[in-house]
């Protein structure tokens, strides 16, 4: 039984009953093929319609769910050419108006005769009360337990023309049948050590996936995340806790060495660039370079605030790697930052003979197999890791904005027998926290001091009264200070839901920006659904100050220097983290001139307006990461594109308790067992471990 059990969670999706070609296809586009995949794609929240009111006792405001029978169903048509849908249902104390708007398969769907389940919001409609269902079931011509209303309902990531009905639906056909073999289905499902379960008063693992997908109170929610999220801290560590075990004993394909002559020719090269270094960079770069003389492997994690220098401490392992005679590769999440990475790196070395490649879509400097020997730093994003690609003497690779990506990038490099060190970056404002939890196979540093000739951005919360005074002041300093302008709104174009009221859509934000307001000077449009080269291309012009305003996304995030930028007017503040606003703000103030940062929010909520203050007044990055951790937790902070972060899909790492009980549990199963001894642990490891190596 246990062995057809686990039959049933390795069938593949393509078995699931009353289920089209079509879905099947959107299902395995977003990772689902098998059951057990389908069990691990967990709601993002839950809409209670748990309460469940006969027609007579609804009230206006109320989320309901009424139940009765269709007694008429008809569709009106508007003089605009909008169709209205009205059906009316009745039970023993009344009859309801349903509405929907231009939803005509409606009409096909609602029988009169047969019984339906809807749940929404009550509404005044003239002079009668009305709900226009968020949500509804038909339950045939006798009630029947409800899926979709009457309870809390999961709200799934809805990607690939997949909604939360077809997935809950799907859901429901698979916790059914394994119910069936209850008896057993924990022996399967059940992986955790029973000490550790028991000790942290945790649920068994098959009763959190029920209560996950199709919970009976909130309750039962808290719980299922608690095990849930335990699961995922559990492995992280675990998996981060072995890693650094196996790293300690390995040793490099090539050692270095810092003889007095490269100690005098690095220093020389510190001593030669046009800055002083800050005392954090000097401190870094001497626990780098004791690092690289080891020979176990370098795995550091660089940690700087937006403009702190961290480029150029990579810049001296780069050097260190040269002066042996090695090759390092940099690694960049977007051309645009491997592209800008080129330009400052072969300014850094402009006065030595290190030879500098960029290798993107757009721009490939290697051509064949052997050209790659000619040059000593590589630049790229992680496709420089293929097979076509041949780098026999890299001894260090510098991995920029991708946090977890190191595991795969060094497993491919391993494929190609090659040992590096490594040293990964990031500009994105970690609480320590969340560092050492989600990073506990690293060594840290951190540049925590600014150079001293970096002018502070100058923030402004700015009132909607303002608006039109802040364009006029934009006006001035394009044309008397030939300022250049960051305008970022966070969507690319209007949501199906949230309209024009609340957020700035990017392209309609530019037309009527080039139309109305900025007419007489010259804008551009950014955003992520551009071609690579379009990208490159606006962002070149931009720095050759050839647009005056550039309208983008957070697609600038991270990567793009323009010095000649000062002012970044930021649509729609509230709908991103501190960490990922401070990142913005750093994109300007790269320059001489005194810079500039306005946020403008459509919110009227309280806590809003405290978040943007507090961010306006506070100009560390790591400061304002922790405030955010605490009030909107981490999914909030990093957002999708903190690349690396999304791997935890229940676990909240502003829950220290749960943190700490995990590494709690970690040092206890490592203590007390050999992996080996708990085989269920070791299989969960390996696939928790494929799926970290396949998203990367």
């Amino acid at each position: 039984m246990n062995g057809a059990i686990s039959d049933i969670l390795n069938t593949t999706v393509d078995m699931l009953p009353a289920t089209s070609g079509l879905t099947i296809k959107r299902l395995k586009a977003i990772g689902i093929n098998t059951w057990e995949d389908l069990l691990n794609y967990f709601p993002f929240r839950f809409e209670d319609y748990s309460l469940i009111s006969k027609i007579s006792k609804i009230q206006p405001g109320e989320i309901v769910t009424v139940q009765g029978s269709i007694k008429k169903a008809k569709q009106e048509f508007t003089r605009k050419g909008w169709r209205i849908q009205k059906i009316t249902i009745a039970d023993e104390t009344g009859e309801l108006l349903l509405i929907w708007y231009n939803q005509p398969y409606i009409m096909r769907i609602f029988t009169i005769g047969n019984s339906v389940s809807v749940a929404g919001e009550v509404k005044q409609y003239l002079n009668t009360l009305i709900i226009e269902p968020k949500d509804y079931e038909i339950l045939g011509l006798k009630f029947t337990d409800t899926l979709h209303t009457g309870k809390l309902v999961p709200i799934y990531p809805e990607s690939r023309g997949l909604s939360s009905r077809t997935l809950r639906e799907k859901l429901h056909i698979v916790l059914n049948h394994l119910s069936q073999h209850d008896q057993f289905v924990n022996t399967v499902f059940e992986w955790l050590p029973e000490k550790i379960r028991v000790y942290n008063q945790l649920t068994d693992e098959f009763s959190a996936y029920q209560q996950i997908h199709s919970p009976k109170s909130k309750k039962q929610i808290e719980q299922a995340k608690n095990r849930l999220g335990f699961d995922e801290l559990f492995l992280t560590q675990l998996s981060g806790a072995i890693i650094k075990k196996q790293w300690k004993k390995e040793t490099v394909t090539h050692g270095f060495t810092i003889s007095p002559d490269f100690m005098a020719k690095i220093s020389h090269f510190q001593s030669s660039l046009p800055f002083i270094l800050t005392n954090a960079q000097k401190k870094v770069i001497e626990e780098i370079v004791r690092d690289l003389q080891k020979t176990t492997p370098m795995n550091r994690f660089l940690q700087g605030d937006v403009g702190s220098g961290k480029t150029i401490v990579a810049a001296v392992a780069a050097y260190v790697a040269y002066l042996n005679g090695y090759q390092t590769l940099v690694m960049a999440p977007t051309e645009i930052l491997a592209s800008q990475h080129y330009a400052t790196l072969n300014n850094l070395f402009r006065n030595l003979a290190v030879k500098i490649a960029l290798q993107t879509g757009a721009v490939k400097s290697i051509k064949t197999k052997t050209t790659s020997e000619k040059f000593d730093i590589i630049i790229g994003t992680h496709a420089l890791i293929t097979k076509k690609l041949q780098f026999p003497k890299i001894g260090l690779v510098v991995i920029d904005e991708q946090h977890r990506f190191g595991v795969a990038q060094r497993a491919a490099l391993k494929q190609k027998g090659l040992n590096p060190h490594l040293l990964t970056m990031t500009a994105t404002p970690i609480p320590r926290t969340v560092m050492l939890t989600l990073h506990n196979e690293l060594d840290l540093s951190v540049l925590d001091e600014m150079p001293k000739d970096r002018i502070p951005v100058k923030t402004f919360f700015t009132p909607p009264y303002k608006r039109i005074a802040a364009y006029e002041w934009i006006k001035t300093k394009i044309t008397r200070e030939k300022d250049q302008v960051f305008i970022i709104c966070p969507l690319i174009e209007e949501s199906e839901v949230e309209t024009m009221q609340t957020v700035k859509a990017a392209k309609k934000e530019y037309q009527h920006l080039q139309n109305n307001i900025f007419s007489k000077f010259n804008i551009a449009l950014l955003h992520g659904k551009l071609k690579a080269k379009e990208k490159n291309q606006i962002m070149a012009d931009f720095k050759a100050k050839k647009y005056d305003i550039l309208v983008s996304t957070s697609v600038v995030e991270v990567g793009i220097d323009v010095p000649n930028a000062t002012i970044m007017l930021i649509e729609g503040a509230e709908r991103f983290g501190l960490a990922q606003l401070h990142q913005l703000r750093g994109r300007v103030g790269r320059g001489q001139k005194q810079s500039y940062c306005l946020l403008f929010t459509s919110s009227n909520q309280n806590s809003n307006y405290k978040r943007l203050e507090y961010f306006a007044k506070i100009k560390t990055g790591f400061l304002l990461a922790e405030y955010d951790l605490k009030i909107r937790g981490p999914g909030q902070i990093f957002g999708y594109r903190q690349h690396g972060y999304d791997d935890l899909k229940i676990a909240q790492m502003s829950d220290l308790t749960l943190i700490q009980k995990t590494k709690n549990a970690v040092h206890f199963l490592l203590k007390n067992f050999s992996l080996e001894s708990v085989p269920k642990v070791q299989t969960k490891l390996k696939k928790f471990t494929i799926t970290q190596v396949a998203r990367d």
